[in-house]
């Protein structure tokens, strides 16, 4: 019953705020955010009323299911940019630049944090500049794809950006799991090749085969069914069972691997998309099916934030510094990785803003260094956060202030309004 309450408060708290919102023309993704943070553990949650807000952060985690089918049916819709007509015209420029802007990143945030260590000793230990600097590379789909969606963003730079936004986190998989293999040798002056080589290679193509072999049998559960509301139905139960089977582990030689759920989810949509004739219209209709979701997916999202890590001034002075040299590395790398690729002025300028957006795959990232690290890895998971909270208030506005300033977001023509203004005086 208080389940209940919550999720319908969820959605009215991000809904009425998007009215609000759009008053100021910022992202209704910024909107559902506050709305979450609004209704979230510092705001109307302190009043203790269960159902009214929530009241701490365990509270907001016990609908971690919502948000990983969101996540899922994101990254599905984002499959949909791999189709193979498109990547003839964009794929290596894409493939490329991701690789650049993504290991920009990596390189800035590892050189920052390590002097930042050598700076103040003990205190920031080199396990943690080394992790953070891994976590830097990882980017929110789920942000850029709602600015686009919202604003029927449309041109080159919307071309390129999403299959970026998809590539970064199979990048950032792999990097992770090299600098986890490198930290948790420096312990004992062993490295593992197998652990850092091996295992995030294996996780990433299981990921992939797994999704290509739901793509390939959704394509063929569609062809016996021929109402658009039961292969509708089809496509929304193959998406949640990627969710659900990327949540398991298996073991192969002794190594644990586990897949990832947006890459599993991003190769069946891939999948669908290449071989399903109709796959263009139900991936519309998928499209307007989530939309509460979504909603859901950022409130919760806001609701998680965590407000407390400003208390800490060390903390926050380790964010700035981890958000400023993440900015730069994104913005550098994806500006020279376009220019080296032929891509046109305005992708060289405007692609690397987009790219700024942080939250799922990181705090996943920062959550798994805080089991495996101890005072290191909570270090790593509070000044996570704190870009986190940042990047997504601020990210999603500044997609659409580069979307826009790249000419791909329509706006309304004045000249109407002046018409229909002018024919309203006439007749009175």
């Amino acid at each position: 019953m208080k389940s209940l309450y919550a999720v319908s408060i969820c959605l009215l708290a991000g809904l009425l705020m998007s009215r609000l919102i759009k008053k100021l023309k910022l992202p209704a993704v910024t909107a559902y955010l506050i709305g979450g943070i609004l209704i979230g553990p510092y705001c109307l949650g302190r009043l203790g009323i269960e159902g009214l807000g929530f009241i701490s952060h365990e509270d907001v985690t016990q609908y971690k299911l919502i948000s990983e089918v969101a996540l899922g049916f994101i990254a599905f819709s984002i499959g949909n940019e791999f189709r193979l007509s498109q990547l003839k015209k964009t794929g290596r420029q894409a493939t490329i630049t991701a690789f650049f802007e993504a290991l920009g990143a990596t390189t800035l945030v590892t050189v920052a944090m390590v002097l930042l260590h050598f700076v103040i000793g003990d205190k920031f230990p080199i396990e943690a500049a080394v992790l953070l600097g891994a976590i830097s590379t990882a980017t929110a789909p789920a942000a850029t794809l709602m600015v686009v969606r919202q604003y029927k963003a449309n041109g080159p730079l919307t071309d390129i950006l999403l299959p970026i936004v998809a590539l970064d986190d199979a990048i950032a998989l792999a990097v992770f799991a090299i600098f986890s293999s490198i930290v948790s040798s420096m312990g004992n002056g062993d490295v593992s090749i197998a652990a850092m080589i091996v295992e995030p290679i294996l996780e990433i193509l299981l990921s992939l085969a797994l999704g290509a072999l739901l793509g390939a049998l959704l394509t063929w559960c569609e062809k016996y069914f021929f109402s658009n509301s039961k292969r509708l139905s089809i496509c929304l139960t193959f998406v949640i069972l990627a969710v659900g089977l990327a949540m398991n582990t298996i073991e192969i030689g002794g190594m644990k691997l586990e897949f990832s759920s947006l890459l599993v989810c991003m190769m069946l949509g891939t999948v669908f998309c290449n071989t399903c004739k109709f796959s263009e219209e139900l991936m519309a209709k998928t499209d307007a099916w989530t939309a509460p979701i979504f909603i859901l997916f950022f409130v919760f999202s806001g609701a998680e934030l965590e407000f407390s890590v400003f208390a800490d001034i060390a903390i926050v002075g380790a964010g700035l510094l981890y958000i400023i040299t993440r900015s730069m590395g994104k913005y550098l790398g994806a500006g020279l990785g376009s220019r080296l690729t032929g891509c046109n002025a305005n992708i060289v300028k405007w692609l690397g803003i987009t790219l700024l957006p942080q939250a799922g795959v990181a705090l996943g990232m920062s959550l798994q260094a805080t089991k495996t690290m101890g005072e290191a890895g909570l270090l790593i998971r509070n000044i996570t956060l704190f870009a986190v909270l940042i990047y997504e208030l601020f990210g999603p506005m500044l997609t659409k202030i580069a979307l826009t300033n790249a000419g791909e977001i329509p706006t309304k023509p004045e000249v109407v309004k002046k018409v229909n203004t002018g024919r309203a005086r006439h007749t009175k």
